[in-house]
């Protein structure tokens, strides 16, 4: 549960520059991505960053822009290389049967800047960071864990329903430095001159049984079929509308309402034009007339919806 004191001016942005061949196959040894195109993937870090956009700005108290850098897939050694000796909390998300599945990891600062201003602070971080995280920061970590989890396993729906559960906050990974894992970080406030940055860590083998869905295409648009396209234009052009009109609403007195008996008769106005409804909105108005010896109302003008122009 120790790493080295590490000062508040090197926690600068991470920026991966990965050797051309990081995802290159040694001789006899199992590629470290087996999905292959990971397009899917990609397209599900998007819709992450925008469902943890509103967890980050409730805990900065302010509004940001929170995005998905490309995934990167290497071994867990060379991402710990990466990283450094610098503190940083891990976040474990296990599934159902308790195998971990995911890793959130958070720089010390901004845990401990988070930690600050949760405690009405101005969201500084100490200007030496400590040797390792007192319980309040761990709980903090926590919290954070807690509030991810929901969002991770919506931005995962699309593809296969998964359990995303929050576990204890730790100083590390139980992974071998041979281990595959895929990385996605995200840069949160983006738009600032010191954005923050959230590493996501999927382990590989964890992954293998959802392959089959990985590795299907994102198709942002698909043509319909057009025997469903005309089945369901059918359908919806048969739904029924009560439609209504108002003629007249009289305004009486209490005394007079209490007086009503059988017989009595309200007198009423009706206007040249009175409101034809369709539920709770006004289709337009009309006047009132007899066609084919009923009742009738003959559509004088049409309401058009709101925001669109005459």
């Amino acid at each position: 549960m120790v790493n080295a004191a590490s000062p508040i001016s090197d926690q600068r942005p991470r920026r991966r520059t990965p050797a051309p061949d990081a995802e290159a196959a040694t001789l006899g040894a199992a590629p470290l991505n087996p999905f292959g195109d990971l397009h899917t993937l990609q397209h599900l870090s998007a819709r992450l960053a925008r469902g943890i956009r509103p967890i980050w700005e409730r805990l900065l108290r302010r509004e940001l822009r929170c995005a998905a850098e490309p995934l990167v897939v290497q071994r867990f050694a060379d991402y710990r290389a990466e990283r450094g000796d610098a503190l940083a909390v891990w976040l474990p998300f296990a599934a159902d049967s308790g195998s971990v599945r995911a890793f959130a990891v958070l720089d010390g600062a901004t845990l401990l800047q988070l930690l600050d201003q949760f405690f009405g602070g101005t969201g500084a971080a100490p200007a030496t960071l400590p040797t390792e995280f007192s319980p309040a920061a761990l709980a903090m970590g926590r919290r954070v864990a807690e509030m991810l989890a929901a969002p991770l396993a919506q931005a995962w729906e699309p593809l296969t329903r998964m359990a995303f559960a929050a576990g204890a906050p730790e100083t590390g990974a139980d992974l071998d430095g041979e281990d595959a894992v895929i990385l996605t970080r995200f840069t949160i406030d983006a738009d600032s001159a010191s954005p923050l940055t959230l590493d996501l860590l999927y382990p590989v083998a964890p992954l293998k049984p959802h392959a089959p869905t990985l590795t299907g295409k994102v198709l942002d648009k698909a043509e319909p079929d057009p025997v469903w396209r005309t089945q369901l234009t059918r359908a919806a052009m048969a739904v029924r509308f009560p439609v209504r009109s108002v003629l007249a609403e009289p305004v009486v007195s209490l005394q007079l309402l209490m007086d009503l008996k059988p017989g009595d008769v309200i007198p009423i106005q009706i206007a040249a034009d009175v409101p034809v409804m369709v539920g709770g909105d006004r289709l337009g108005h009309g006047t009132v007339g007899v066609s084919n010896g009923h009742a009738a109302i003959r559509l004088t003008a049409l309401a058009l919806p709101e925001g669109l122009n005459p």
